[in-house]
């Protein structure tokens, strides 16, 4: 996809009148890819896979080139999937001229590249199921601690009574959490904003799990793994905002 000198009669935006809203972007890029959205292509926008201009009250503009580029990530995800890091190395190639064969379409991954293209780094395997004692050992925590932990709804057992990875995770923070002085009544609000976080990640990815294509199916937990990442980027941002605040 390399960089073309535009021209009246190329396709290609040559002033204001030939660029496009993100608004309209959207638009052309939905009868293809229904699952998009704003927020989609903006996050794009933020891991420099596509450019728009910026008018000077800050509205972005899409050339035909980027609404082209915007096309080829969506499809190459959905088709391919292929991690972000891989895809802006496959842009760059094309943008120098360079042929870049793609792989055959593939089944959906263990989900580790995805979350580290988010910035969450999975501290053991997602398909884990551990036992009480197991996660107690891992976790450094005591009996009682567990059944507290349960009590507020922090972490749960699944119908088979084991716990997944996630389980260790939380239960390790937990911990750390608690040699500050924080105890897990204390956590009760931070458990309730993730509830509320994953409800809105839900009512994203719903529709595509819905979807007659399954491919589309299939991309929803691309797109819920991409939303959490960002929820979680997000939250900590307005965290560190928070303090700050407090602390001028």
């Amino acid at each position: 996809m390399p960089r073309t000198q535009g021209g009246a009669g190329d396709g290609t935006a040559t002033g204001d009148s030939a660029l496009l809203s993100i608004g309209a972007v959207l638009g052309q890029l939905q009868d293809e890819f229904p699952e998009v959205t704003i927020s989609k292509i903006r996050f794009l926008e933020a891991e420099g896979l596509v450019e728009p201009q910026r008018t000077p009250s800050g509205y972005r503009k899409f050339a035909a080139r980027d609404v082209e580029r915007l096309a080829y990530v969506l499809r190459v995800q959905r088709d391919h999937y292929l991690p972000l890091r891989v895809i802006r190395e496959h842009l760059d190639a094309l943008d120098r001229g360079e042929h870049v064969p793609l792989p055959g379409p593939a089944e959906p991954r263990d989900g580790h590249d995805l979350l580290t293209d988010g910035g969450i780094e999975p501290e053991t395997p997602a398909e884990l199921r551990i036992g009480r004692a197991e996660l107690l050992a891992a976790t450094g925590a005591d009996g009682e601690e567990l059944d507290q932990w349960e009590s507020y709804g922090l972490v749960e057992a699944g119908r088979d009574g084991g716990y997944d990875a996630e389980t260790v995770n939380i239960g390790r923070l937990i911990v750390d959490l608690g040699r500050f002085g924080l105890e897990p009544r204390h956590l009760r609000a931070v458990k309730a904003a993730a509830d509320r976080e994953a409800g809105l990640v839900e009512q994203v990815v719903a529709p595509l799990r819905l979807h007659r294509n399954p491919q589309t199916r299939t991309h929803a937990e691309v797109t819920a793994r991409e939303l959490a990442a960002l929820s979680v980027r997000l939250h900590a941002a307005m965290v560190q905002s928070a303090l700050r605040v407090k602390l001028l």
